[in-house]
């Protein structure tokens, strides 16, 4: 199996390239969906999110992801107490999807924090969506309706398009349009993913 992390900034298009690998019939393993998962009612993860950030998180005995959202990137010590909430229980629901796609050839692992974690050695091949945050900062606004004020911040408190490219064996470039975007990653499907996975 080739184990492939797929990685951007926030606003650079992650879900559009996981998209074209699953259109390959690829397996795609979403962190924000499992990261969904583990929040539900019940889950261990959301107790201890309650204890951390108090109880304006729940709505209705269920998470409020604005209100987390608002709290856990208010600073650094909270994004990071966020973190260390989330990431081992990820962790562990992640480990459980990757052992059902034993026998896929390749599977892809769509991780947002990727490069900030430290995680690009758990990979075969680190694939990187780029796109300059200044462009990502208008799309984060004008497509997603965020608060710019807000989308900077966050932006800012993600690692720097330097840092990720550093890590990246495909940086696939998203500033264009959607067909060259394509025209990208089959570029990059055909030349060098493909042929990693014969390898594995």
């Amino acid at each position: 199996m080739l184990k492939i992390g797929l990685t951007g900034g926030i606003g650079a298009g992650k879900s559009t390239a996981a998209a074209l690998f699953t259109a390959r019939g690829i397996p795609v393993i979403d962190s924000d969906v499992v990261a969904r998962e583990i929040v539900e009612p019940g889950q261990p993860a959301l107790e201890a999110l309650r204890e951390r950030f108090g109880e304006s998180v729940l709505k209705d005995g269920e998470l409020d992801r604005a209100e987390l959202a608002r709290l856990a990137f208010a600073d650094a010590e909270s994004t990071r107490a966020l973190n260390d909430i989330m990431h081992p229980a990820i962790a562990q629901r992640t480990r459980e999807l990757f052992a059902e796609h034993a026998d896929a050839p390749i599977v892809v692992h769509d991780v947002p924090l990727l490069a900030e974690n430290g995680l690009e050695d758990d990979y075969d091949l680190v694939v990187v969506v780029d796109v300059p945050a200044e462009v990502r900062l208008q799309r984060l606004v004008e497509l997603r309706g965020m608060d710019e004020a807000d989308a900077r911040q966050r932006i800012l408190r993600q690692a720097s398009d330097d840092q990720r490219q550093a890590i990246a064996d495909v940086v696939l470039d998203n500033s264009g349009t959607p067909e060259e975007f394509e025209e990208r990653f089959a570029d990059a499907f055909q030349n060098v993913i493909e042929p990693a996975a014969r390898k594995a």
